[in-house]
């Protein structure tokens, strides 16, 4: 039962993420940009939790965990560079 759910789970985040790459090129605005990437670093993160999930192993899990902090951090980066021009001082 956890399979099927966990299938269906991963389908609706592959489509959410094809979604945010839609945004991303279509995106007016360069700060729509950096926010659907943003959307799909957290999409991608589920997708990983879905994953380890579904093979029952928690090596997935510590893969989300560093791509959460490294998605964390270009945010950052890319919101600290379209305000100011440069990201370090």
């Amino acid at each position: 039962m956890i399979a099927i759910a966990c299938q269906i789970a991963m389908a609706v985040a592959s489509l959410a993420i094809l979604l945010n790459l839609y945004r991303m090129a279509i995106g007016p605005d360069v700060t729509d940009r950096v926010l659907a990437l943003d959307t799909m670093v957290i999409n991608a993160i589920g997708l990983i939790v879905l994953l380890g999930i579904y093979y029952g192993t928690t090596l997935y899990f510590e893969a989300a965990m560093l791509i959460a902090m490294v998605g964390f951090v270009t945010t950052v980066a890319f919101c600290k560079y379209l305000l100011r021009g440069n990201v370090i001082e």
